[in-house]
């Protein structure tokens, strides 16, 4: 067996370990571009903090997913400045757009040089500017990946900027971070958090140490996320979803993914629906067509870790792979994810995003190759 784990430098997770900002940043230096969301009330108290510690700062929103004009856009202003420590407070576009920033910062040439599949692909020269990652969301795991997504509005897909070296210096995790999360965000960010999960653990590039990450998780993410969104004042639910989204951040950073995500780059770039409602729509969905497929090509032993899935998400030793699939879209309804169809997806889109998702990375990590007809049905009856 030979496997490699690799992850941001430091991992500080806890309860207002927030607080420990100013006194983190001072190690990497005292001027700071800082990346938020739309809503900067949210962290408002944070940036009190660290402007009381002397700590100089340059404030940007980014209030979409980041898309590769804004990036271009945002670094050639922070250029201009002697910034010396990237930060990225908020959901996963934020700390994405924080990754690639930081990176471009000390990197020659242009965005596309470095862009899987619609640009060269380089691979990074030198070290990113250091990155300190701290969501606000509990869902993406972008805090310990090593990839920023990007939307290609021109082309209609997102894509990734990809290189081991954008891996976070610091991931900071506070779960008080995510208290003020709406019940909605709270259901998108953590059925991401579960599909990151998932996948990872049923993924070809699987490995021991990934695989206890993903047991963990998913016994925290199936028991916290109903919880969490009836009832946003229940800490111990945020702080358990806080953990699954790290643990799924280490994980697919490891292991890959699979079919679900390999749909979910196309899809992103073509409807304006969250990341998490893509994953959802499509999980139980993946997971019934890759079970048929393994147990027709390859026997029962192969399907084993779905089987594992369901035990760990009902709570039953004896539940069947199909008990999972079943449990999914029962978590769907309870937590109203809306289909793809109100999104604007309709059944002519089906074969162009069949066509964009065979070529993603993603679809490479599926424990089994899906045929082009198996991937139409998948997105047929997700819509």
């Amino acid at each position: 067996m030979r496997f490699e784990f690799a992850t941001a430098n430091r991992i500080l997770f806890g309860v207002d370990s927030i607080r420990q900002l100013g006194d983190i940043a001072f190690k990497y230096g005292n001027t700071a571009l800082v990346l938020t969301g739309p809503n900067p009330q949210r962290i408002q108290h944070v940036l009190d903090d660290i402007t009381s510690q002397n700590l100089k700062h340059t404030l940007v929103h980014i209030s979409t997913e980041p898309t590769i004009d804004m990036i271009i856009r945002v670094t050639e202003t922070a250029r201009k400045k002697p910034f010396q420590i990237v930060i990225g407070i908020g959901g996963g576009s934020v700390l994405d757009a924080g990754k690639a920033v930081a990176a471009l910062l000390t990197n020659p040439g242009d965005l596309m040089d470095y862009l899987e599949v619609i640009g060269k692909g380089k691979p990074l020269v030198h070290i990113p500017l250091p990155y300190i990652a701290i969501p606000t969301t509990a869902g993406t795991g972008a805090e310990v990946t090593r990839n920023a997504v990007l939307k290609a509005t021109d082309q209609k897909v997102k894509v990734s900027m990809r290189s081991p070296l954008m891996l976070p210096k610091i991931a900071l995790i506070d779960p008080t971070l995510t208290y003020s999360m709406p019940p909605l965000v709270t259901a998108s960010t953590g059925l991401d958090a579960l599909t990151q999960l998932m996948e990872s653990f049923v993924s070809a590039r699987a490995n021991p140490l990934t695989d206890a990450i993903c047991r963990e998780g998913l016994t925290r993410a199936s028991q916290a996320l109903l919880k969490a969104y009836k009832n946003s004042n229940d800490t111990a639910a945020r702080e358990d979803m806080a953990l699954a989204g790290l643990f799924g951040g280490l994980a697919l950073a490891n292991a890959g993914l699979g079919a679900v995500h390999g749909f979910a780059g196309p899809l992103g770039g073509m409807i304006d629906a969250p990341h998490g409602v893509i994953c959802a729509r499509l999980l139980p969905h993946v997971m019934a067509a890759n079970v048929a497929a393994l147990l027709s090509q390859t026997g029962p032993e192969s399907a084993r870790r779905f089987e594992e899935i369901a035990h760990i998400v009902t709570g039953n030793s004896s539940a069947r792979a199909i008990d999972a699939v079943e449990w999914i879209g029962a978590l769907c309804e309870q937590l109203q994810v809306p289909s793809l169809r109100e999104f604007g997806l309709t059944k002519q889109d089906i074969s162009a995003v069949v066509s964009k998702a065979q070529q993603t990375s993603s679809m490479k990590g599926n424990p089994i190759a899906l045929t082009e007809q198996e991937l139409t049905a998948i997105l047929t009856a997700s819509l």
